[in-house]
């Protein structure tokens, strides 16, 4: 083997060795330190939809719910159980998406999570509704597991894994 050759196998050995040291310590930081979770309220329809991505209500929902909410209507979105106990999210009219993936409003990060897991949405009487997105472990209200879309009451408890989510004024 030439002299040339053998210097190329020996870099291109060194940087694989490098690439396994990164990810390596990739792997182990999010093990201690877990998923970093972002503030998502400022970012309104700049991403376009993606296949099997949930779809968010029509315009003219949105400009119903826009305006005064309903007196005893629930204005935020509480996670009282869980690695995020006291995370908060308003309530503004949007689809709110739950499970792993980094793009859904609330990233869980628990083994029991799907990807996709669940959206809560309002209808148009303005009731919020719970959908559950064929997840592989169920999404549970008040200890039902759901099968369909389901309304949910004010402070029923929505259990995805070890995460507890509840609706409150």
């Amino acid at each position: 083997m030439s002299e040339l050759t053998l210097t190329v196998m020996r870099l291109g050995f060194l940087a694989v060795l490098w690439l396994f040291v990164i990810v390596a310590v990739q792997v182990i930081r999010s093990d201690l330190f877990g998923t970093r979770v972002t503030q998502r309220g400022s970012r309104r329809n700049a991403a376009p939809r993606q296949q099997g991505a949930p779809s968010a209500p029509p315009p003219q929902q949105r400009q119903q719910q826009g305006g005064r909410q309903r007196r005893g209507a629930p204005s935020k979105l509480v996670v009282s159980e869980g690695t995020l106990t006291g995370t908060t999210v308003a309530l503004q009219g949007q689809t709110i998406s739950l499970g792993r993936a980094h793009d859904s409003t609330i990233v869980l990060d628990d083994d029991y999570a799907s990807s996709r897991h669940a959206r809560i949405y309002p209808d148009r009487d303005g009731q919020w509704i719970v959908e559950d997105l064929g997840s592989t472990n169920g999404t549970y209200l008040d200890r039902a597991r759901l099968t369909t879309p389901t309304p949910i009451p004010l402070g029923a408890p929505i259990r995805i894994g070890k995460t507890v989510i509840e609706l409150r004024k």
